[in-house]
């Protein structure tokens, strides 16, 4: 898929339901899926597996479907569970070793996008898994690369020197003020903001007044009006939810107008904005 989606499906901490909710998932109408070479909180193989079912059962087609995964440091991993890469080598061979498993499980040939985890745990060895990441995408093996749970400016503009940064994904929810900076600089520089928690995180904005007003006038959910909020202010949502009525509901935020409803929308991005 060569278009960036306009939201996408989260797999963490579905465990062995994972292959099952990935095919409602698209069944519904999801295009994009989002998961990681990491056992502890995902099953990247059964993510393979449902997409398998999807492309040889219900003809979707491979370039038809956006495929995200991770690359996991050691110290996000649980060292109980089968690991991608031997621990001791270093970070660049960690990380082929990771995409090759990451390929395996998820029957692909290529990814349309693959992103650090988080930063690791000094800047140098963090630009050194980037330079790896950039030289997977000069081969093609990843169509775009990018980074997660990064709250330091300062470090996106250290990746940037080496190579634009195409995607960050990281908390966007009234806990952590909306993640001001970090999401200000990825609008300035092109950079696709992705979100996840948003939801979950944030229940007050769920229930604010404005937010409930709005969503009664438009005959939609509190969560289906943030998630259009989100899309309009170059935000990619991921929406994580076990339910088939949800999913429809997420799917079809896209296609909210607040037109008619301008005033009221600008004033619950007032309240973000503060």
């Amino acid at each position: 898929m060569n278009l960036a989606p306009k939201l996408i499906y989260g797999t963490a901490w579905k465990g062995e339901r994972t292959a099952h909710l990935v095919m409602s998932a698209f069944l519904q109408g999801f295009r994009a899926v989002d998961t990681a070479c990491q056992p502890k909180h995902y099953r990247e193989d059964l993510v393979g597996e449902a997409l398998e079912v999807l492309q040889d059962k219900h003809n979707i087609k491979r370039e038809d479907i956006y495929i995200q995964t991770k690359f996991t440091s050691f110290s996000g991993q649980d060292p109980t569970k089968p690991l991608p890469y031997n621990p001791q080598d270093s970070i660049p061979t960690q990380i082929r070793s990771s995409i090759s498993k990451s390929l395996a499980n998820l029957h692909t040939s290529y990814l349309d996008a693959y992103l650090l985890h988080s930063p690791l745990r000094t800047l140098p060895l963090t630009i050194e898994a980037w330079r790896t990441l950039m030289t997977a995408q000069d081969e093609g093996t990843v169509r775009a690369i990018g980074i997660s749970n990064v709250y330091d400016v300062g470090v996106l503009k250290e990746l940037d020197k080496e190579r634009k940064v195409q995607i960050v994904q990281n908390r966007w929810y009234e806990g952590n003020a909306w993640d001001k900076e970090v999401w200000a600089y990825c609008k300035e520089n092109g950079i696709i903001y992705q979100s996840f928690w948003t939801l979950t995180g944030s229940p007050g904005l769920l229930t604010h007044p404005y937010t409930v007003s709005l969503a009664h006038k438009l005959d939609v959910t509190p969560a289906q009006v943030l998630f259009k909020l989100a899309q309009l202010n170059n935000v990619v949502p991921l929406s994580g939810t076990t339910s088939e009525l949800h999913m429809q509901q997420d799917l079809a935020a896209e296609r909210i107008v607040f037109k008619e409803v301008y005033d009221d929308y600008k004033e619950i991005v007032d309240l973000i904005s503060r």
